[in-house]
């Protein structure tokens, strides 16, 4: 399983971006997927979570009402669609595949496969 995200750049505040993963192997559609982040100098954090159906999502409080996660399994591909964006969004974003298809974790540990990451950064 390979994750590419990718669609991060640079946005001043309160501006909008969607960044996409693209997933290749047959076992995205089972998959749940989350997205995290982590900004210079700070742990990796949970942003949100979906399931394989996309029946269940799960937000940060941080982000909530300001970012929604999708996805289409048609195109085996996550999105995180993100509004109204502050310079504290400022990160390396991270998408995650969780094979265990069941789950929708907030944990790091739960993730079994990670993409490379994209940056956004957000220009007061």
């Amino acid at each position: 399983v390979q994750l590419q995200a990718y669609g991060g750049g640079l946005v001043q505040a309160g501006g909008s971006l969607r960044l996409s993963c693209a997933v290749s192997g047959r076992t995205f559609s089972r998959a749940a997927m989350g997205w995290f982040r982590q900004a210079p100098g700070k742990e990796r954090e949970f942003v949100a979570a979906i399931s394989w159906s996309g029946g269940r999502t799960y937000h940060a409080d941080s982000v909530k009402g300001r970012f929604t996660i999708s996805r289409d399994n048609a195109k085996n591909t996550v999105y995180l669609q993100m509004n109204a964006l502050k310079p504290e969004d400022t990160a390396v974003y991270y998408c995650a595949a969780d094979l265990d298809y069941s789950s929708v974790s907030r944990l790091i540990a739960a993730y079994d496969y990670w993409g490379q990451g994209t940056l956004v950064t957000v220009s007061s």
